[in-house]
């Protein structure tokens, strides 16, 4: 696989003012979510992810630690360990910058503040697994909408890591995008770096990108 030579997407990640008044919007609102709000939600998550059809042979998925409001997967992963699913957090690349390896992650995993505050395993190229290696990948979403559209923070971090998978789409993982579902917009512009998404998933439902 170290062969293949990726495409990238961008160099710099644009980002449109009504982009960003929509992300700034859309994080206040999960933000001002109570603690009780957020374990419903992760609760409904659980339940959606567990009769996912695309995470029903998944052996190996990638996920996130929740913060800044996001939904909360964790609820899932202790349900899905207990079925022998690994889990792995994404690490930022320290040689590529804007991208993202995979660690693993499991309870007691030592975690450290990246650049941008948020826990991540150290680094370490033996115990890493590539993108292309992963069964599946939940990832936060800001904002999204039903013909495929997203929202994220802006990084372009996943659409650099698996921009792969345009041009090897069977060696890509499932990639689902999370959120609370009042996150849902009526329309946001599909750019052309975009990954596509194979589903999103919220507190509510499962909403499939065709």
């Amino acid at each position: 696989m170290s062969q293949f030579i990726t495409p990238q997407p961008f160099t710099r990640h644009p980002d449109k003012l009504s982009r960003s008044q929509l992300r700034k919007h859309l994080r206040q609102c999960r933000q001002t979510l109570s603690t009780e709000q957020q374990r419903r939600a992760s609760e409904q998550l659980a339940l959606c992810l567990l009769n996912n059809q695309d995470l029903h042979r998944a052996k190996h998925i990638a996920v996130y630690l929740a913060n800044d409001g996001e939904i909360d997967p964790h609820l899932y992963v202790t349900m899905a360990r207990l079925k022998g699913i690994h889990f792995y957090l994404p690490v930022l690349h320290p040689i590529h910058p804007g991208k993202l390896v995979f660690s693993p992650y499991y309870d007691g995993v030592e975690l450290t503040a990246n650049r941008f505050g948020i826990p991540e395993p150290a680094f370490s190229k033996g115990l890493k697994r590539p993108a292309w290696a992963l069964d599946a990948v939940l990832f936060p979403l800001v904002g999204f909408d039903e013909q495929g559209g997203r929202l994220g923070m802006g990084g372009g971090f996943y659409d650099r890591t698996f921009a792969f998978s345009r041009l090897r789409p069977r060696l890509a993982p499932k990639l689902i995008g999370l959120a609370h579902d009042f996150q849902k917009v009526e329309r946001l512009p599909v750019e052309h770096w975009d990954v596509p998404l194979h589903s999103v998933v919220t507190d509510k439902q499962v909403y499939r990108v065709k």
